[in-house]
């Protein structure tokens, strides 16, 4: 009775989560010069298409006919939502603490260059922001209801994606930045 919730609710947090970084990509990140090839932008705009049909093939049939519509809220539905709150912001308060790495204090961007970042989760891990993105898609599993292995599939590919990423940014930094602090691990803190 409770998978169409959690279905309608990982949906919801799909949305926030997409709206979230429109926002941040729009008003608080600091890129550089560089592009991204069409192909890359092409998969990033299908992955998400395809993460929301996933989440909507989740939902059972007779809930898809308009019966048995009902709302349960479960121990797991919490747990997955503070979750996805506190992953959420993490990962915001990097993504912000890596833009102020190019701005003033005034808020001008004043550099495109590379710099080491510092606070929050920086302190443990060179991509703390990629680390917050799979605690953010694990967080979406247990509002699902833990048991679904078409979601932990999804965090699988968060989890490989977002790995290799972390260590090919931990491998510049290590490169070209000799200050760079040695019990920084690449993703996962204290692990990996």
């Amino acid at each position: 009775d409770t998978e169409h919730f959690s279905a309608l609710l990982v949906l919801l947090l799909l949305w926030l989560h997409s709206c979230r970084r429109l926002a941040e990509c729009l008003w608080t990140s600091v890129f550089s010069s560089g592009v991204i090839h069409i192909v890359q932008y092409c998969f990033g705009l299908g992955y998400y298409i395809a993460v929301g049909s996933t989440v909507l093939c989740q939902v059972p049939p007779d809930v898809r006919n308009g019966k048995k519509l009902s709302v349960q809220i479960c121990w797991y539905h919490i747990i997955g939502v503070m979750m996805y709150i506190w992953a959420s912001l993490h990962q915001h308060r990097c993504l912000a603490i890596l833009a102020n790495l190019r701005k003033s204090r005034s808020g001008k961007v004043v550099s495109l260059s590379h710099s080491v970042p510092f606070g929050d989760w920086f302190e443990s891990v060179s991509c703390p922001h990629y680390f917050a993105e799979l605690l953010i898609y694990v967080s979406m599993a247990i509002t699902l209801g833990i048991h679904n292995v078409t979601w932990w599939c999804v965090v699988m590919y968060v989890l490989f994606n977002q790995a290799l990423a972390a260590v090919l940014c931990h491998e510049f930094y290590q490169k070209n930045f000799s200050s760079y602090p040695k019990h920084r691990k690449a993703f996962i803190p204290l692990v990996f």
